[in-house]
């Protein structure tokens, strides 16, 4: 692949090496070679799946087995995964298929990389998932790939026949093994991992800009930050006027900055997780030095907690940027005019704004229970134990949009703030200018909830 992950999630094309390719027909051509000397059963190959795993198949019921696989464990509905989520999940599935161990063929490996060119996006749920794995997700994920099921084009629910033919494309036929490669695996936790780690980066250094906002509006004193706060951090409350009087600000905006060091390590851990989850065996079987291993690759708990650590943890940064907003609303902390109104009294200012964002945090405090706990018995007590990694990941999506949502209120008060005191450090005047062209400064009570709403989507 020549492109950076984050380019395909974007659109770029992406390409394969005829090297690469070469690799893959390699590993497959001895996989079936060993599946045609194979004197004992391999798992969803010759046999069934699950409880079913002692059912021997006939080479009849063989041929067709593949493709049902894609077909039976399809019983979700929405909502759907978000476009990029799913972009993130077929890269995934591709990213494990150039694995030895997969030994898809390169037909597929091609027929999966030509999807992600040409836009194709399978409509996956994002809820009521209770397999072992991720069985049910991926079967509606991949039996588009053989014109089963429906794809999303312009957030229209399309029947993936359709789809295919407007592509001028004929659905793809499984070969032995590749349908269980499609549906085993944990690609979706890797799917949510990857793209809310990257999400949450980008809230790391805009809540970095919020605390340093903070301390500009409110001039509190610097000395703690020298040994507390990121050098970025630093470097933007470099000319911020400390307010005489102002003895020690509260304890919102003197512990966010460490707090926030803790959010950079959580996310730093997550990502090392995803590490060791790529360089893990992922296909079960596995074809691994010219033997079938029956493997735990679809367990992805590791992401679950993970995941699950990354909302906690968020939840407590909403938790200081919300309290850093009322500080910012009230004179008694900051010196300016009550609520940040240009005339108090007859108008309202930003009191709305902090109200909406005590809804958000309402909302993402719900979100901070563990989601990867509570196994249940499923296919008669044969998977007995699931992960739900892909709960995680749906939830931190949410807790990450929460967040994104306090984020520009606390922007927006924080850019009013300046106006109001008619001076701040230089280092954030950028940034106050770029809120300023998207919000303007509140000379009087409006409306706020449109332009609001577009700050959202800038930020997100």
């Amino acid at each position: 692949m020549v492109r950076e992950p984050a380019d395909v999630l974007a659109g770029a094309p992406l390409e394969l090496h005829p090297d690469l390719l070469e690799r893959v027909a390699k590993n497959r051509a001895a996989m079936l070679a060993a599946l045609e000397t194979a004197d004992k059963p391999v798992y969803g190959v010759n046999t069934g799946m699950g409880r079913l795993a002692g059912v021997k198949l006939t080479v009849a019921q063989q041929a067709e087995h593949q493709h049902n696989l894609l077909v039976g464990r399809a019983v979700g509905g929405p909502p759907w995964l978000s476009a990029e989520v799913t972009r993130a999940l077929l890269l995934m599935r591709l990213r494990s298929f150039l694995k030895p161990e997969t030994a898809v063929s390169p037909e597929l490996v091609t027929f999966l990389t030509d999807r992600l060119n040409d836009g194709f996006l399978p409509a996956v749920p994002r809820g009521g998932l209770g397999s072992a794995g991720e069985i049910i997700p991926l079967a509606h994920a991949f039996q588009t790939f053989a014109g089963l099921g429906f794809v999303l084009e312009d957030g229209v629910l399309t029947p993936a026949a359709t789809a295919l033919a407007r592509r001028g494309v004929a659905p793809i036929r499984l070969g032995p093994k590749e349908g269980a490669s499609l549906i085993q695996g944990a690609p979706l936790a890797q799917a949510d991992a990857w793209v809310g780690a990257r999400r949450a980066d980008r809230l790391l250094d805009l809540q970095t800009q919020c605390a340093a906002i903070a301390v500009d509006a409110l001039g509190a004193p610097h000395a703690i930050y020298r040994f507390e706060a990121s050098a970025r951090f630093q470097e933007l409350i470099a000319g911020a006027e400390p307010r005489p009087g102002v003895v020690q600000a509260p304890v919102s905006v003197r512990a966010g900055p460490r707090v926030l060091g803790l959010l950079a390590r959580t996310i730093a851990d997550l990502r090392a997780e995803l590490a060791h989850d790529w360089a893990a065996l992922t296909d079960s079987p596995s074809f691994v030095d010219g033997e079938f291993v029956t493997t735990t690759g679809y367990h992805a708990a590791g992401l679950g907690f993970r995941m699950d650590a990354l909302k906690a943890v968020l939840v407590h940064v909403a938790e200081i940027a919300v309290q850093r907003l009322h500080r910012l609303l009230d004179p008694q902390f900051s010196g300016l005019p009550a609520q940040l109104a240009a005339d108090p009294g007859p108008q309202a200012g930003l009191v709305p704004l902090h109200k909406r964002a005590v809804g958000e945090l309402h909302a993402l405090r719900r979100l901070a229970a563990p989601a990867t706990l509570g196994s249940l018995d499923t296919s008669a007590g044969q998977e007995d134990v699931q992960a739900f990694a892909w709960a995680a990941g749906a939830e931190l999506h949410d807790a990450l949009a929460h967040l994104t949502a306090i984020t520009a209120c606390e922007l927006i008060a924080g850019a009013q703030a300046r106006y109001l005191r008619g001076q701040g450090a230089p280092a954030l005047e950028s940034l106050y200018a770029w809120v300023g062209e998207r919000v303007p400064p509140l000379e009087t009570d409006r409306s706020l909830g449109p332009e609001l709403t577009r700050l959202i989507e800038d930020l997100s």
